[in-house]
Protein backbone atom coordinates (compact mmCIF):
# COMPACT_ATOMS: atom_id res chain seq x y z
CA UNK A 1 0.00 0.00 0.00
CA UNK A 2 1.04 3.64 -0.01
CA UNK A 3 2.15 6.30 2.42
CA UNK A 4 1.66 9.62 0.65
CA UNK A 5 2.04 7.92 -2.71
CA UNK A 6 5.08 5.82 -1.77
CA UNK A 7 4.55 2.00 -1.85
CA UNK A 8 5.36 0.69 1.61
CA UNK A 9 5.26 -2.60 3.50
CA UNK A 10 5.14 -3.05 7.26
CA UNK A 11 8.51 -4.81 7.50
CA UNK A 12 11.80 -4.84 5.63
CA UNK A 13 13.96 -7.99 5.72
CA UNK A 14 17.70 -7.38 6.04
CA UNK A 15 19.13 -10.92 5.84
CA UNK A 16 22.68 -9.73 5.17
CA UNK A 17 22.54 -7.93 8.52
CA UNK A 18 20.65 -10.69 10.33
CA UNK A 19 17.83 -8.25 11.10
CA UNK A 20 14.51 -6.82 10.00
CA UNK A 21 13.11 -3.32 10.15
CA UNK A 22 9.53 -2.81 11.31
CA UNK A 23 7.16 0.12 11.53
CA UNK A 24 6.94 0.74 15.28
CA UNK A 25 3.17 0.83 15.56
CA UNK A 26 3.35 1.88 19.20
CA UNK A 27 4.44 5.29 17.86
CA UNK A 28 1.54 5.66 15.42
CA UNK A 29 -0.45 7.68 14.53
CA UNK A 30 1.76 10.50 15.81
CA UNK A 31 5.14 9.36 14.47
CA UNK A 32 6.24 7.06 11.65
CA UNK A 33 9.34 5.37 13.01
CA UNK A 34 11.21 2.32 11.76
CA UNK A 35 12.68 0.06 14.45
CA UNK A 36 15.49 -2.44 13.96
CA UNK A 37 14.96 -5.99 15.24
CA UNK A 38 18.19 -7.97 15.39
CA UNK A 39 17.78 -10.50 18.24
CA UNK A 40 15.30 -13.12 19.35
CA UNK A 41 14.51 -11.03 22.43
CA UNK A 42 13.79 -7.97 20.28
CA UNK A 43 11.49 -9.97 18.00
CA UNK A 44 9.56 -11.37 20.97
CA UNK A 45 9.29 -7.89 22.49
CA UNK A 46 8.07 -6.38 19.22
CA UNK A 47 5.20 -8.89 19.15
CA UNK A 48 4.36 -8.79 22.85
CA UNK A 49 4.52 -4.98 23.15
CA UNK A 50 2.46 -4.58 19.95
CA UNK A 51 5.13 -2.76 17.99
CA UNK A 52 3.81 -5.14 15.37
CA UNK A 53 0.19 -6.23 15.63
CA UNK A 54 -2.45 -7.90 13.56
CA UNK A 55 -2.53 -11.68 13.27
CA UNK A 56 -0.93 -12.02 9.79
CA UNK A 57 1.89 -9.58 10.59
CA UNK A 58 2.53 -11.29 13.94
CA UNK A 59 2.97 -14.56 12.08
CA UNK A 60 5.37 -13.09 9.53
CA UNK A 61 7.37 -11.29 12.21
CA UNK A 62 7.67 -14.52 14.20
CA UNK A 63 8.97 -16.30 11.11
CA UNK A 64 11.66 -13.68 10.62
CA UNK A 65 12.35 -13.68 14.36
CA UNK A 66 13.11 -17.38 14.13
CA UNK A 67 15.46 -16.74 11.21
CA UNK A 68 17.24 -14.09 13.26
CA UNK A 69 17.52 -16.45 16.24
CA UNK A 70 19.00 -19.26 14.15
CA UNK A 71 21.71 -16.92 12.96
CA UNK A 72 22.96 -16.91 16.55
CA UNK A 73 22.17 -20.52 17.51
CA UNK A 74 21.05 -22.98 14.81
CA UNK A 75 21.27 -26.04 17.10
CA UNK A 76 18.31 -28.25 17.94
CA UNK A 77 18.11 -26.64 21.35
CA UNK A 78 18.35 -23.16 19.84
CA UNK A 79 15.53 -23.96 17.41
CA UNK A 80 13.25 -25.31 20.13
CA UNK A 81 13.94 -22.41 22.49
CA UNK A 82 13.31 -19.81 19.80
CA UNK A 83 10.00 -21.42 18.81
CA UNK A 84 8.93 -21.56 22.47
CA UNK A 85 9.96 -17.95 23.14
CA UNK A 86 8.11 -16.56 20.16
CA UNK A 87 5.11 -18.83 20.66
CA UNK A 88 4.55 -17.51 24.18
CA UNK A 89 4.15 -13.87 23.12
CA UNK A 90 0.45 -13.74 22.07
CA UNK A 91 -1.95 -16.62 22.78
CA UNK A 92 -5.01 -15.73 20.67
CA UNK A 93 -3.58 -15.01 17.20
CA UNK A 94 -3.34 -18.44 15.58
CA UNK A 95 -1.22 -17.09 12.69
CA UNK A 96 1.69 -16.91 15.15
CA UNK A 97 1.55 -20.62 15.93
CA UNK A 98 0.80 -21.52 12.31
CA UNK A 99 3.91 -19.69 11.11
CA UNK A 100 6.14 -21.19 13.79
CA UNK A 101 4.86 -24.70 13.09
CA UNK A 102 5.51 -24.25 9.38
CA UNK A 103 9.01 -22.92 10.04
CA UNK A 104 9.81 -25.75 12.44
CA UNK A 105 8.60 -28.38 9.98
CA UNK A 106 10.83 -26.90 7.29
CA UNK A 107 13.93 -26.40 9.44
CA UNK A 108 14.07 -29.27 11.92
CA UNK A 109 15.13 -31.93 9.35
CA UNK A 110 18.03 -29.78 8.10
CA UNK A 111 21.59 -29.86 9.41
CA UNK A 112 22.10 -26.91 11.81
CA UNK A 113 24.56 -25.24 9.43
CA UNK A 114 21.83 -24.94 6.76
CA UNK A 115 19.01 -23.72 8.98
CA UNK A 116 19.57 -19.96 9.11
CA UNK A 117 19.67 -19.49 5.34
CA UNK A 118 16.65 -21.74 4.87
CA UNK A 119 14.78 -19.86 7.59
CA UNK A 120 15.18 -16.54 5.81
CA UNK A 121 13.88 -18.08 2.57
CA UNK A 122 10.89 -19.65 4.31
CA UNK A 123 10.07 -16.40 6.14
CA UNK A 124 10.22 -14.59 2.79
CA UNK A 125 7.79 -17.16 1.37
CA UNK A 126 5.37 -16.63 4.26
CA UNK A 127 5.52 -12.86 3.78
CA UNK A 128 4.97 -13.02 0.02
CA UNK A 129 2.09 -15.46 0.42
CA UNK A 130 0.49 -13.06 2.89
CA UNK A 131 0.68 -10.24 0.36
CA UNK A 132 -0.84 -12.36 -2.42
CA UNK A 133 -3.60 -13.74 -0.19
CA UNK A 134 -4.58 -10.32 1.09
CA UNK A 135 -4.69 -8.92 -2.43
CA UNK A 136 -7.05 -11.76 -3.38
CA UNK A 137 -9.23 -11.08 -0.33
CA UNK A 138 -9.57 -7.52 -1.59
CA UNK A 139 -10.86 -8.65 -4.97
CA UNK A 140 -13.37 -11.10 -3.50
CA UNK A 141 -14.58 -8.46 -1.05
CA UNK A 142 -14.85 -5.91 -3.85
CA UNK A 143 -17.35 -8.18 -5.58
CA UNK A 144 -19.50 -8.20 -2.44
CA UNK A 145 -19.20 -4.43 -2.03
CA UNK A 146 -20.33 -3.86 -5.63
CA UNK A 147 -23.47 -5.80 -4.83
CA UNK A 148 -24.16 -3.57 -1.82
CA UNK A 149 -23.32 -0.23 -3.43
CA UNK A 150 -26.30 2.13 -3.78
CA UNK A 151 -27.53 2.14 -7.38
CA UNK A 152 -27.95 5.92 -7.45
CA UNK A 153 -24.19 6.44 -7.23
CA UNK A 154 -24.29 7.42 -3.58
CA UNK A 155 -21.48 6.47 -1.23
CA UNK A 156 -21.16 2.98 0.21
CA UNK A 157 -20.69 3.33 3.98
CA UNK A 158 -18.62 0.60 5.60
CA UNK A 159 -17.85 0.23 9.31
CA UNK A 160 -14.70 -1.38 10.73
CA UNK A 161 -13.42 -2.32 14.17
CA UNK A 162 -9.80 -2.40 15.34
CA UNK A 163 -7.23 -2.28 12.54
CA UNK A 164 -7.21 -4.95 9.87
CA UNK A 165 -5.52 -2.86 7.21
CA UNK A 166 -2.08 -3.17 5.72
CA UNK A 167 -0.55 -2.24 9.08
CA UNK A 168 -1.91 -5.54 10.43
CA UNK A 169 -0.36 -7.57 7.62
CA UNK A 170 2.71 -7.48 5.41
CA UNK A 171 0.68 -5.54 2.82
CA UNK A 172 -2.90 -4.83 1.66
CA UNK A 173 -4.63 -5.85 4.87
CA UNK A 174 -7.58 -8.18 5.41
CA UNK A 175 -10.75 -6.23 6.23
CA UNK A 176 -9.43 -3.08 4.57
CA UNK A 177 -8.19 -4.84 1.45
CA UNK A 178 -11.69 -4.74 -0.12
CA UNK A 179 -11.95 -1.08 0.92
CA UNK A 180 -8.71 -0.24 -0.89
CA UNK A 181 -9.78 -2.31 -3.89
CA UNK A 182 -13.10 -0.45 -4.03
CA UNK A 183 -11.47 2.95 -3.66
CA UNK A 184 -8.85 2.21 -6.32
CA UNK A 185 -11.62 0.95 -8.65
CA UNK A 186 -13.48 4.26 -8.32
CA UNK A 187 -16.35 2.99 -6.18
CA UNK A 188 -17.57 5.83 -3.90
CA UNK A 189 -16.79 4.53 -0.40
CA UNK A 190 -16.59 5.94 3.10
CA UNK A 191 -15.37 4.15 6.24
CA UNK A 192 -16.72 4.56 9.76
CA UNK A 193 -13.63 3.89 11.88
CA UNK A 194 -14.37 2.62 15.38
CA UNK A 195 -11.74 3.90 17.82
CA UNK A 196 -11.41 0.44 19.47
CA UNK A 197 -10.48 1.06 23.06
CA UNK A 198 -8.41 0.60 25.13
CA UNK A 199 -5.52 0.46 22.61
CA UNK A 200 -7.31 2.74 20.13
CA UNK A 201 -6.21 0.70 17.14
CA UNK A 202 -8.89 2.35 15.06
CA UNK A 203 -6.55 5.34 14.99
CA UNK A 204 -4.15 3.19 12.97
CA UNK A 205 -6.95 2.49 10.51
CA UNK A 206 -7.61 6.23 10.22
CA UNK A 207 -3.88 6.90 9.75
CA UNK A 208 -3.48 4.49 6.86
CA UNK A 209 -6.78 5.46 5.22
CA UNK A 210 -5.74 9.12 5.39
CA UNK A 211 -2.37 8.40 3.80
CA UNK A 212 -4.04 6.42 1.00
CA UNK A 213 -6.73 9.06 0.47
CA UNK A 214 -9.80 7.01 1.48
CA UNK A 215 -12.67 9.09 2.98
CA UNK A 216 -13.33 8.11 6.58
CA UNK A 217 -14.66 9.30 9.93
CA UNK A 218 -13.46 8.18 13.37
CA UNK A 219 -16.26 7.45 15.85
CA UNK A 220 -16.40 6.32 19.46
CA UNK A 221 -16.96 2.59 19.84
CA UNK A 222 -20.39 3.15 21.39
CA UNK A 223 -21.59 5.25 18.44
CA UNK A 224 -21.83 2.14 16.26
CA UNK A 225 -25.35 1.23 17.31
CA UNK A 226 -26.97 4.57 16.55
CA UNK A 227 -25.21 4.85 13.19
CA UNK A 228 -26.54 1.45 12.19
CA UNK A 229 -30.02 2.18 13.47
CA UNK A 230 -30.14 5.45 11.53
CA UNK A 231 -29.32 3.63 8.28
CA UNK A 232 -25.90 5.22 7.90
CA UNK A 233 -24.01 1.92 7.65
CA UNK A 234 -24.31 -0.42 4.65
CA UNK A 235 -21.94 -3.15 5.85
CA UNK A 236 -19.54 -4.03 8.65
CA UNK A 237 -16.24 -5.72 7.86
CA UNK A 238 -13.62 -6.84 10.37
CA UNK A 239 -10.55 -9.02 10.48
CA UNK A 240 -9.88 -11.95 12.80
CA UNK A 241 -7.20 -13.35 15.06
CA UNK A 242 -8.58 -16.88 14.94
CA UNK A 243 -11.54 -18.53 13.22
CA UNK A 244 -12.70 -21.85 14.65
CA UNK A 245 -13.71 -24.79 12.45
CA UNK A 246 -17.42 -24.03 12.96
CA UNK A 247 -17.07 -20.39 11.83
CA UNK A 248 -16.93 -18.70 15.24
CA UNK A 249 -14.61 -15.68 15.07
CA UNK A 250 -12.19 -14.28 17.67
CA UNK A 251 -11.32 -10.64 17.04
CA UNK A 252 -10.53 -7.50 18.99
CA UNK A 253 -12.86 -7.04 21.96
CA UNK A 254 -15.97 -5.11 20.93
CA UNK A 255 -16.43 -6.99 17.66
CA UNK A 256 -19.25 -9.09 19.14
CA UNK A 257 -21.21 -5.96 20.05
CA UNK A 258 -21.00 -4.67 16.48
CA UNK A 259 -22.15 -8.02 15.17
CA UNK A 260 -25.17 -7.91 17.48
CA UNK A 261 -26.06 -4.39 16.36
CA UNK A 262 -25.60 -5.39 12.74
CA UNK A 263 -27.90 -8.38 13.12
CA UNK A 264 -30.58 -6.27 14.81
CA UNK A 265 -30.48 -3.79 11.92
CA UNK A 266 -30.11 -6.40 9.15
CA UNK A 267 -26.70 -5.11 8.11
CA UNK A 268 -24.24 -7.57 6.51
CA UNK A 269 -21.37 -8.49 8.83
CA UNK A 270 -18.27 -9.76 7.02
CA UNK A 271 -15.06 -11.24 8.39
CA UNK A 272 -11.94 -11.14 6.18
CA UNK A 273 -9.01 -13.45 6.90
CA UNK A 274 -6.41 -15.58 5.10
CA UNK A 275 -5.98 -19.33 5.46
CA UNK A 276 -3.43 -18.91 8.26
CA UNK A 277 -6.16 -17.46 10.52
CA UNK A 278 -8.39 -20.53 10.15
CA UNK A 279 -7.91 -23.06 12.95
CA UNK A 280 -9.50 -26.34 11.86
CA UNK A 281 -8.14 -27.98 15.02
CA UNK A 282 -10.26 -25.65 17.14
CA UNK A 283 -13.85 -26.99 17.16
CA UNK A 284 -15.69 -23.83 18.25
CA UNK A 285 -15.19 -20.36 19.69
CA UNK A 286 -15.35 -21.44 23.31
CA UNK A 287 -12.05 -23.28 22.84
CA UNK A 288 -10.17 -20.15 21.70
CA UNK A 289 -7.84 -18.76 24.41
CA UNK A 290 -8.63 -15.11 25.18
CA UNK A 291 -5.64 -12.95 26.06
CA UNK A 292 -5.98 -10.84 29.21
CA UNK A 293 -3.63 -7.88 28.89
CA UNK A 294 -2.07 -5.56 31.46
CA UNK A 295 -4.58 -3.34 33.22
CA UNK A 296 -2.49 -0.23 32.67
CA UNK A 297 -3.59 -0.28 29.03
CA UNK A 298 -6.98 0.72 30.48
CA UNK A 299 -5.81 2.84 33.42
CA UNK A 300 -3.54 5.05 31.28
CA UNK A 301 -4.27 7.10 28.16
CA UNK A 302 -1.39 7.73 25.74
CA UNK A 303 -1.12 10.67 23.38
CA UNK A 304 0.60 14.01 22.80
CA UNK A 305 0.56 16.88 25.26
CA UNK A 306 0.02 20.52 24.27
CA UNK A 307 3.64 20.79 23.12
CA UNK A 308 3.41 17.68 20.95
CA UNK A 309 5.41 15.51 23.33
CA UNK A 310 4.34 11.87 23.81
CA UNK A 311 2.91 11.38 27.27
CA UNK A 312 0.65 9.13 29.35
CA UNK A 313 -2.21 10.41 31.49
CA UNK A 314 -3.76 8.40 34.30
CA UNK A 315 -7.53 8.07 34.08
CA UNK A 316 -7.85 5.55 36.92
CA UNK A 317 -5.91 5.14 40.18
CA UNK A 318 -3.03 2.68 40.01
CA UNK A 319 -4.78 0.32 42.40
CA UNK A 320 -8.14 0.31 40.64
CA UNK A 321 -9.21 -3.20 39.67
CA UNK A 322 -9.84 -3.47 35.93
CA UNK A 323 -10.49 -6.22 33.44
CA UNK A 324 -8.76 -6.06 30.09
CA UNK A 325 -9.71 -8.95 27.80
CA UNK A 326 -8.11 -8.25 24.44
CA UNK A 327 -10.55 -10.27 22.32
CA UNK A 328 -14.09 -11.58 22.18
CA UNK A 329 -15.78 -14.30 20.14
CA UNK A 330 -18.54 -13.59 17.61
CA UNK A 331 -20.77 -16.63 17.03
CA UNK A 332 -20.92 -17.88 13.47
CA UNK A 333 -24.69 -17.23 13.32
CA UNK A 334 -23.98 -13.47 13.36
CA UNK A 335 -21.45 -13.58 10.49
CA UNK A 336 -22.86 -13.05 6.99
CA UNK A 337 -19.79 -14.48 5.26
CA UNK A 338 -16.10 -15.14 5.74
CA UNK A 339 -13.93 -13.70 2.96
CA UNK A 340 -10.68 -15.53 2.27
CA UNK A 341 -8.18 -15.63 -0.57
CA UNK A 342 -10.22 -18.47 -2.08
CA UNK A 343 -13.50 -16.59 -2.02
CA UNK A 344 -16.41 -15.94 0.35
CA UNK A 345 -18.26 -18.67 2.19
CA UNK A 346 -20.88 -19.09 4.91
CA UNK A 347 -19.50 -18.95 8.45
CA UNK A 348 -20.01 -22.64 9.08
CA UNK A 349 -18.13 -25.91 9.22
CA UNK A 350 -19.47 -26.88 5.80
CA UNK A 351 -18.76 -23.44 4.33
CA UNK A 352 -15.11 -23.45 5.41
CA UNK A 353 -14.67 -27.09 4.42
CA UNK A 354 -15.92 -26.32 0.93
CA UNK A 355 -13.14 -23.74 0.49
CA UNK A 356 -10.44 -25.77 2.26
CA UNK A 357 -11.29 -29.47 1.89
CA UNK A 358 -7.65 -30.47 2.32
CA UNK A 359 -7.49 -28.78 5.73
CA UNK A 360 -10.95 -29.65 7.01
CA UNK A 361 -10.52 -33.35 6.30
CA UNK A 362 -6.76 -33.63 6.60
Amino acid sequence: MKIDGIPTRTLRPRPADGAIEIIDQARLPHELRWARVATLAEAAHAIRAMQVRGAPLIGATAAYGLAIALGADPSDVGLQEAVATLGATRPTAVNLHWALARMHQRLAPLPPAERAAAAWLEADAIAEEDVAQNRAIGQHGLGLFKGLAPRDGKTLNVMTHCNAGWLATVDWGTALSPVYAAFDAGLPIHVWVSETRPRNQGLLTAWELMHHGVPHTVVADNAAGILMREGRVDAVIVGADRIAANGDVANKVGTYLKALAGADNRIPFYVAAPRSTLDFACPEGGAIPIEERDGDEFRLVHGLDGRGTPTALRQLPAGEAVGNPAFDVTPARLVTAIITERGACPASRDGLAALYPEAAHG
